[in-house]
Order: structure tokens, then sequence, then C-alpha cells
């Protein structure tokens, strides 16, 4: 028997050994176009930072070495130009352009997938790159290595885009990313990949999100990016970089196969269960192909090296033996290594569901990769995706530091056995403090599961929240009085869960009650503790204030001036401290919020003025929530480290006369805006953002006529009754109709100023309001001047929140200046 093979690497090369391991007596060929049959293609980011430093250890075979054990012919640098599936002939060219015949009794395509680079103008430049294979890698580190690279901008947010970019960073570049979708990561969640975005920010990555690269060009030696928000008449904007990476994505490369006439899916090489084509005696495997989903039965194509080297092996008994052992197909589990993250992931995520149309439930648990007193203690975050009716589960989420592969690898089994919420509880795993807890992060996932589908835990995301007209309901934080300081949702009443049943009458039992607690436990007790004392319209955030904030977090990039190209700044570096002070150490590793900001607080009051605490916390939060605490408490925040998932942070004790001032006036600015006319709006913004410039939190209070200036030029539908038809009638549709307090002149005068801001490099109103935005000022609109006037939110830009007198009275008492305008 003959067998030809077309393609080396994951699929083709483990064929062709295992067709040898089957029939000693077969003559096997393997046709590769390029150099290298097999390597280590998820390797080379790593190569290409330095992190794997020697190059021949990505060669997994030489074609020389596997030739020599196998009996296996193989021809590199002959690439397959034609296939003639009734008489079993491939045409193929060598090297230097001559083409020669080989017959086949049995032919495998493993021809893989290609990196999609689409016809933008000036892609073709040098310094931008993609990455597939070898020869990329050799052109991308020969071109780092000769060049200072300053900047680097990956287009694309997929595992090769972020892998690149923590290479290009560990490298020394300062690095954006570019990406279409609103996230990082596409096979997981928002909230999951949320985790991602703020570790990045945290490191100083640059993420421009919802954005598409319009366009190339070289401007003084380097390269300029192009790109826009993906909505209609989107603002082009550009960034500088000295080396452009793409990673967009990869599509099935089936060529040659729909010249040979066989039959293509929708995005691939479409094979039967015994990986065969249509045409007989051809098969084809990895990338190139499409195969039923096992969850869905909707063809699909998986970009995987797992799934590619199980192929390898079926179809090499298949094409030796018969068809007789048929391929299951794959899930999708892949995993990603983002810095000090570990992001896992497999089977359907939330938003497939929703795209099938499959009904669903999710639910998030965070808990710890292994017993939180044992040394190195990290926080995992899971997320299922389950059917709320039997519990068979779907699809599974982890992000963490440590623990993430072993809990992903067993749900996908579990899953591909159609297993269900269920089994994660019966599952019993090995167990040392330094593994796991006694309850393994992924049984208190069915857990949770399992009291949302009995009934014991009503619950409702973070989405639906955040989605949600929250007057008729009643938040309920139940953290302690400190995490509470720290921050909360907006309009929520904070009282502790070990005080909750002293405080019952000041919960309202005719409106909804959202409990909500750090991560979901404390939440899920005060839902038993209500609803067990007659309140009947009770819900539990899932996987509380964490998700949320996470969730509906503001991407904030730090300028590249501030960047340090090395996990953060030296905690000591450059800064004295105080004679005869002193440095102490806390071990807060382990320790979930609100443990680690306790432990700090601890030490600070047994310091002196000039002490330093250097604080090691395993909790990502921990530093925001330390930045957060010294802004209240007027101590000074030194600096912040990550290493391998240990945050190190160092606090300076201020004297007692620095703290009272910071909790006595914080600085903050306040203005209402209670004028429509186009020259105050201008002025408003002008000075927010110049107060906002200055490191304070300014808000800015919309009332009455100011509302205006919020709305947006092109609004959705909105049903409104007579009273509120009128004012949409007789007010300014936009803010692009604000009128001047003086010298309107029927329109003349406000076309006129706009015409000489915009010829003088002054920016528009818009463009000032959006700088604000960007800038970190808060936009509050009157509730009651919205419902009297009949404006809705969606009416509005985005970004706005919805307050009422109380809220703008919080912000006035925190602010040192209040401006009415």
């Amino acid at each position: 028997m003959k067998h030809l093979i077309i393609g080396g690497v994951a699929g083709g090369a483990t064929a062709a050994a295992r067709i040898r391991r089957a029939d000693e007596t077969a003559e096997i060929i393997m046709l590769e176009k390029g150099k290298y049959i097999s390597y280590a293609n998820c390797g080379l980011p790593y190569y290409i930072g330095g992190t794997i430093s020697d190059r021949e250890k990505l060669f997994v075979q030489t074609p020389e070495a596997f030739g020599r054990r196998f009996m296996v012919d193989v021809r590199t640098e002959n690439e397959a130009i034609a296939i003639n599936t009734e008489q079993k002939v491939v045409t193929v060219k060598k090297a230097d352009g001559t083409t020669y015949e080989e017959h086949y009794d049995r032919l495998l395509l493993s021809p893989g997938s290609s990196p999609v680079r689409p016809p933008l103008p000036g892609i073709d430049l040098e310094g931008i790159f993609t990455l597939r294979n070898v020869d990329d890698t050799d052109r991308i580190k020969t071109y780092i290595t000769q060049r200072q690279i300053k900047n680097a901008v990956v287009v694309g947010g997929g595992f090769i885009g972020l892998e690149m970019a923590e290479n290009l960073y560990e490298a020394g570049a300062n690095v954006s990313i570019i990406e279409m979708a609103e996230q990082v990561m596409a096979p997981v969640d928002f909230s999951i990949a949320s985790h991602v975005h703020r570790h990045f920010m945290d490191k100083g990555v640059g993420l421009l999100l919802g954005k598409g690269v319009k366009g190339f060009e070289q401007v003084d030696g380097r390269l300029r990016v192009y790109y826009s928000g993906t909505q209609d008449n989107a603002e082009v904007e550009h960034i500088d970089a000295d080396i452009v990476l793409l990673s967009i994505g990869v599509r099935a490369e089936t060529t040659l196969a729909k010249q040979a006439g066989i039959e293509l899916g929708e995005r691939g090489i479409k094979v039967n269960e015994y990986l065969e084509t249509s045409a007989k005696d051809v098969y084809a495997v990895g990338d190139a192909i499409e195969f039923p989903h096992p969850e869905t039965e909707l063809p699909w194509t998986n970009f995987l090296a797992n799934p590619a080297n199980r192929q390898g092996r079926i179809v090499a008994d298949n094409m030796v033996f018969g068809n007789k052992t048929a391929y299951e197909g794959a899930i999708g589990t892949s995993i990603a290594k983002v810095f000090d993250l570990t992001v896992g992931s497999t089977g359907l995520p939330g938003k497939r569901l929703k795209q099938l149309g499959m009904p669903y439930q999710s639910v998030w648990t965070i808990s710890g990769a292994h017993a939180g007193y044992y040394p190195k203690a990290f926080q995992l975050t899971t997320k299922l995706t389950f059917d709320p009716k039997d519990g068979r589960i779907y699809g599974a989420q982890c992000v963490g530091a440590d623990g993430v592969d072993k809990r992903i690898d067993q749900i996908s089994l579990i899953i591909k056995n159609r297993g269900t919420i269920y089994d994660l509880t019966k599952l019993e795993h090995a167990y040392a403090p330094p593994y796991s807890s006694a309850k393994d992060p992924i049984a208190i996932a069915g857990y949770a599961a399992a009291n949302i589908i009995n009934g014991s835990m009503p619950a409702m995301t973070w989405r639906q929240l955040a989605g949600t007209d929250r007057k008729g309901m009643f938040l309920l934080d139940v953290r302690t009085k400190e995490e509470f300081a720290l921050g909360t949702i907006e309009g929520a009443v904070n009282i502790p869960l070990d005080d909750l049943r002293e405080h019952l009458h000041e919960i309202p039992i005719d409106k909804p009650v959202i409990i909500f607690c750090a991560v979901g436990l404390r939440g899920y007790l005060a839902t038993r503790i209500l609803l067990g004392r007659g309140f009947n319209n009770v819900r539990n955030l899932l996987g509380g204030y964490r998700i949320y904030q996470l969730a509906t977090q503001k991407i904030v990039n730090t300028p590249p001036a501030e960047r340090d190209t090395k996990h953060g700044t030296d905690p000591h570096r450059g800064v004295c401290c105080a004679e005869n002070s002193k440095t102490l150490m806390v071990d807060a590793c382990g320790l979930q919020c609100p443990g680690p900001i306790i432990q700090l607080k601890k030490a600070v009051d047994n310091a002196c003025d000039g002490d330093r605490i250097e604080v090691k916390a395993t909790d990502a939060g921990f530093p925001r929530d330390a930045r957060s605490w010294c802004a209240s408490t007027g101590n000074k925040f030194v600096s912040h480290i990550s290493e391998s998932g240990i945050h190190t942070v160092v606090i300076e004790k201020q004297p007692q006369r620095l703290q009272e001032a910071a909790a006595s006036n914080s600085g903050n600015k306040t203005l209402i805006m209670f004028s429509d006319n186009l020259d105050r709006a201008i002025a408003t913004f002008v000075l927010a953002n110049g107060a906002a410039a200055t490191g304070k939190k300014v808000s800015i209070f919309f009332t009455f006529w100011g509302l205006n200036v919020l709305k947006k030029e092109h609004k959705p539908a909105v049903k409104k009754d007579l009273w509120g038809r009128m004012f949409s009638w007789m007010l300014p549709s936009s803010s692009k109709k604000l009128k001047l307090s003086k010298m309107s002149m029927m329109g003349i005068g406000d076309r006129m100023m706009r015409h000489i801001m915009n010829e003088k490099h002054i920016n528009s109103l818009e463009e000032l309001r959006t700088q604000a935005q960007e800038a970190g000022v808060e936009f509050i609109a009157c509730q009651m001047t919205m419902d009297m006037m009949g404006i809705s939110k969606d009416e509005l830009i985005d970004g706005v929140s919805i307050g009422g007198v109380a809220t703008y009275m919080e912000r006035a008492e925190q602010a040192n200046v209040n401006l009415f305008i």
C-alpha cells in the first residue's frame, strides 16, 4: 500500500508515524512545500521574545531524523500543485521549478491554514508581519534584532496576537493592541476577557478595542497605522510604530482540494466521520477540514494542535485498516498564557449560545487554586454555561495565575461525554494543600449552578444589572464597611452580612432586592436569609462586585512615556525613605478582598510616619484597591510591581495632618450644567478637561436644558407620551443643534463659531465632550428632569450615568469646587 501525505507538522507527521507503526511494509511519502516537517509552532512567539533562546529547540524532528526512524520518504520543498483523484496522481513542483507526478493508493491532505492578510493600503510595507511558520519567525526575529523597536502594534486580539504582544513587551517595546471587537480573546465571554483587559492596563499595554485598521503608511521612517471605530462615519485616528504584527485570524487552506473537485463545506474541506473526503481514498485532517461541532452538529473549523494530532492518529488507522474508527469531533478546548495570567476555555461560551438561540444559564465562581493557607494561593475565576433545565454543561472558561489547565481539561472531558453540572460535584479530585482545596473550584462551580437550577439561589448576571433601569430596585451590598468604602455599585446600600438580621426593617419588602458581595458567596448567604424571612423578590449578583467591576471597567491606556517595559517599577528605585524609617513586610498572599487591605491598614496603624509597608498579595484587584485606599486616607502609594502572579505594593505612611486633610477635602470638582447654550457648553468642557488634567475627579451634573448637550446625533426610536413628544419638537435634537447665548442670529452665529473653531484647530464641542469622557470626567444626567421632559437614556451618548439629587450631593460633599453653569 502506497500512502501519500501532503503537509507535515501536527496532522501529517502524526499520521505518517502511526501508519508506519501499523504497517511496517507500507510505502509512505510525505510532501512538504516548506523546509520543516515537525516544529513547535505554538512556541514561535516565545522564541521571538527570548523566553526560548535556542532556535533548534523549536524543532521536534528534522526531516532526516524523522525519515530514518519511521522509514518515510520525506520530501521538503516539494509542493503539491494538482491532484487527479480519478487516476490517483499528484503533480509536484520541486524547489528548482521542475515538476513530476506521484501515484498513490491512499492520499492524506494536511495543508493547514494561512493567515488572513486583508488588502489594506500599505499592508506590504516593510515592518508589517504575520506569524504562522518558522520562516515568518526568522524574519521577525531578524527585524527586531537589527533595529531598535520602541513601539509595536499588534493588530488582532486572538491567542497568537496576545502572546506576541507579551513577547514584544518582554523584548523591550511599548505595545498597543488594535482589536475590532469590544474584547480580546474571542473564544471567551466578555466578563472573562475583562480580566485580561485589566492585566494589560496594569502592565501598560495599550488596548484599542472596537477599532478597525484602515491602512498603513511610512512616515519619517516609521509605520503609521490608521484605525477608526466600527460605526459609520467614525473618526480616523492613527498610532505610530516600529513594527506591526498582523494577527487578524487564519483561514483553512483549501485551494488544492477545490481545484481537484473535492467537496468543500462552508469554511473548510468537508470530511465524513472517518475523515475521508468526497473523493474515494482521499482523506484530510488538521486546520483545513470542516467537521460538525459535537454540541451543535453545525460545521466548524478548529485551528488547534491537539485535535490535529488526534485526527492524524485516527486517519492513519482508517487509511491502513479501512474506515473503522470514527472521529468524535472537537469542542475547541484551548489555553493561553498572557503575562502572569492563564486563560482557558472549552465548549460553547454564552455569546455563541445566544447567537444559536439555545437556552442557557451562566454562573461565575471565584475561589482559590489551592488552599489559602498554603503559599502562593491564587484565585481562579470560573464561568460555566449550562442547560437551565437538566444542567448539561455547554462550556466553561477559567482565568487565573495557576491551576487553570487542569480544571479546563477535566470539564472538557465531561462536556465531550455530555455530562452535567452534577458530574462536577461528584468529581473525586486529588487533594493536598499545594494542589487544591477540599472543595475544588470546579466542584464549587457545580454546586453554585445546582443552586440556580433548584431555585435556592435566584440570580442576576452583571450584564442584566448593567442594562436594567434600577429606579425600582434596592441594591444591597453585604460586604464589610471597609470593602464598601473602597468602591461599590452606584446606589447600593451597605449592610454587612453579619449585621443583616438586625437591619431587615431597612430593606423594602415591596421592591426587587439585588444582593451582592465581593465574589458571590456572602451574597448567597444573604439571599437565603432574606428568602427565609419572607422576602420573595430577591436575587444574588453572580460573581459579585468583582465580576461587575471588571466587566464594566473603563479602558484607560497609559501614555507610552509612563510605561516601564519590564514588569512595572522597582518599589524602591529613585525614592528615598525618611531618615530612621523602616520597611515593614506584609504577606497577604492567598487572602481575598478585603483581606489584603485589612492587613495593610493594620500595618499602617502600627507604623511610624515615613515608614514603608511592602505588601505581597495574590489578589489581582489589590493594587487598585490600595491606590483607592491611599487616595482616601492620605497615605502615599509608592509603587506596584507584578511578577508570576504576585503583586507587590509599597505604601509610605504619611503624617496624621495629611491623612486628615485627605479625609476632609478630596479636591474634587463638581459642575452643574443647567444651560444648553453652545458657548456655555464649550466653556464647561474646557473647565472640566483642565480640572481632570490635574488628576482630580470631575463630575458634571446635567439637568433641565443641560441634558440637550448629551443628546446623540443619531438616536434610536423611543416611544414617548404627548408631553415627551412636545419637548422633543421644541428642544434641540442633539448637541450639533445648540445655539449661542448671544449673537446666534438664526443659526448664522452658531455656524460661524464652529467654523472659526475648526479653522483655528480648536476642538469642537463634541470633541471636547469626548476628551472629557476619556479623561475620566463623570457625566451624570438628572433622572427627575429626564422623566419630566420625556428623555430616555437611549437618546443620550454612551457612558452617561443616571442619578438624582443624592448622587449630586454626594459628589458635591467630596469636592472643593462647585460651579453652576
